[in-house]
């Protein structure tokens, strides 16, 4: 009977232990994703001391899930050069927030993210640019200390990221 017990609390010690690592694994593993308005990322912008690389991008979207890791990585490569990368999803309200987490954690997103929270294009769009239509994959490259702003309505490819990027600096 004794050894019956002993089984038991370690099988229940076991089974909490990896219950608990489980969830502490989950929740660093988690990001918050929050909802901005347009204005809240003009903030955001105006208050920016660092260069911003700023791509409003899609779950649904293929050339926009295409450039995010080679954005990630060139962000990642020149990180001594105060660059910050912020993805803006721009995904339905009914992707928000539980389907974009979830395609970020399957896809090792480690970007701050942002979903906007706008459904006017004709509103929000020239609030980032004048130009915009609203395409996406596009991408707002900023230096708040040189004035350099250059915005791309299209998929970059990673060399041509890299070479904007540097001019940015």
């Amino acid at each position: 009977m004794r050894f019956y017990f002993v089984f038991c609390n370690m099988k229940f010690l076991k089974t909490l232990l990896l219950l608990l690592l489980f969830t502490g694994f989950a929740s660093v593993q988690a990001q918050t994703i929050p909802s901005w308005k347009v204005t809240r990322l003009q903030d955001y912008i105006a208050k920016s001391d660092s260069v911003l690389v700023i791509n409003f991008w899609a779950t649904f979207c293929k050339p926009c899930i295409e450039e995010i890791p080679y954005f990630e990585s060139t962000v990642a490569k020149y990180k001594d050069q105060k660059i910050k990368l912020l993805l803006v999803s721009l995904d339905l309200k009914d992707e928000f927030p539980d389907g974009i987490k979830t395609f970020v954690q399957k896809n090792n997103y480690n970007s701050q993210i942002v979903w906007l929270n706008e459904t006017n294009a004709d509103y929000f769009c020239p609030k980032v640019d004048k130009k915009w239509s609203g395409g996406i994959p596009s991408t707002l490259i900023i230096n708040p200390k040189t004035g350099y702003r250059k915005f791309f309505e299209e998929q970059m490819e990673a060399g041509q990221f890299e070479s904007e990027l540097k001019k940015a600096l």
